[in-house]
């Protein structure tokens, strides 16, 4: 009877254990792997790094890494479906998860944001992302945190579509590592805290944050 007890508390516990889902949006391929529109997956990794932990899983078209914050089960995934076919990953994954619709935080990028600022909002649409349309879509509801990093907008009358699949410049280059790792906290802080915590601490410019 003890044993038959103890297995209960283990299957209740683990059944009721905190879950995040981290996604980081972006394109495959080589050819993408500097473009602005990848940074969702760049600040992606840098958090896995942060935390030691790699990337180990291929799931539901995304690569995952799978790791604890506290007694948060965090699971990090990179799509691995084109942009404009990101919900038909995250949909699954968040699913099989079971996460709450606030427990997930999507990353990615922003051409109305200036160059480097994060920010964090509680729900909202798509905002003209293609990414962000096809998860609100398979989801059926923008009910979910999200981390926009600005990426500049287009020079003169360049195409945005075109802007995005440009790599950053050398000055741009030249900040990233700061602005990656300013995201990789803001992360850490969701996860530990919750998006009002992190909105709090890390919305608006990089001198906020620091």
């Amino acid at each position: 009877m003890l044993l038959l007890d103890r297995l209960r508390n283990k299957h209740t516990t683990e059944s009721i254990a905190p879950t995040a889902l981290i996604v980081g949006l972006g394109n495959p391929g080589r050819e993408h792997a500097a473009n602005r529109h990848n940074v969702g997956w760049h600040i992606a990794d840098r958090f896995v790094a942060s935390r030691g932990w790699r990337y180990n899983k291929k799931q539901s078209d995304a690569l995952a890494a799978l790791g604890q914050i506290g007694d948060t089960r965090v699971i990090v995934a990179k799509p691995q479906t084109f942009m404009n076919l990101s919900g038909r990953s995250v949909q699954p994954l968040a699913r099989f998860y079971k996460v709450p619709p606030d427990r997930m935080l999507v990353i990615y990028d922003d051409l109305d944001l200036p160059f480097g600022t994060i920010r964090l909002r509680e729900m909202g649409g798509a905002g003209g992302h293609n990414g962000m349309r096809s998860i609100v879509e398979r989801l059926g509801s923008g009910d979910f945190p999200r981390l926009r990093i600005g990426i500049g907008r287009p020079p003169g009358r360049m195409d945005p579509a075109a802007f995005v699949l440009l790599n950053f410049d050398a000055v741009e280059q030249a900040e990233m590592n700061d602005i990656l790792d300013r995201a990789a906290q803001a992360i850490e802080t969701f996860v530990a805290e919750g998006i009002g915590a992190a909105m709090n601490k890390y919305n608006g410019s990089p001198e906020k944050s620091r």
